[in-house]
């Protein structure tokens, strides 16, 4: 992991404080990422904002709760960039265009329509991998959001075998 990752994953971990259960969330979307976008030979500098992304997906959570009583996705989406332009800024190193496609992340990966990337594609299944475990889905369901959401090789291996589902 590059050192001003980590910068960011100490930061956020920070941002976070006293809620492990977040934290943990984040870390394994974040991994989960890292590897899919690995096993997929997608370009160091997209691994590099999609990285960023995945420590940063969820910081519009605490906000959202504390405005509009609800952490849900839409409002996520909402109050999310904002709070992550201001960590990015805080810990450095990220260009503009780098902020401006993190931003966009954040502000997307409850939209699962209209996906313009592989970063965005990578962050929306490392999430649901998490997502899918956390809130103790059933096999049917996840077929479900295999179908419709999954398009990578690497995220569907994954899917499969966290789940023991066959292909």
């Amino acid at each position: 992991m590059k050192r001003q990752l980590a910068r960011l994953m100490d930061a956020m971990i920070a941002y976070d404080r006293g809620d492990a259960r977040r934290i943990q969330h984040f870390i394994k979307v974040h991994d989960l990422a890292a590897a899919i976008a690995r096993l997929e030979n997608v370009e160091e500098e997209t691994v590099f904002i999609l990285e960023t992304a995945a420590i940063l997906h969820d910081i519009g959570i605490h906000i959202s709760e504390r405005k509009y009583g609800s952490g849900s996705g839409k409002y996520q989406e909402l109050e999310g960039p904002a709070e992550a332009e201001k960590l990015m800024q805080t810990v450095g190193g990220y260009t503009a265009e780098q902020m401006e496609r993190v931003m966009f992340l954040i502000g997307h990966h409850h939209t699962y329509t209209d996906i313009d990337g592989l970063d965005y594609q990578i962050l929306v299944e490392a999430d649901f991998l998490v997502n899918l475990y956390e809130d103790g889905n059933r096999p049917e369901s996840i077929r479900q959001v295999r179908e419709r959401i999954f398009r990578t090789g690497a995220g569907i291996r994954m899917l499969n075998d966290m789940f023991g589902l066959d292909g």
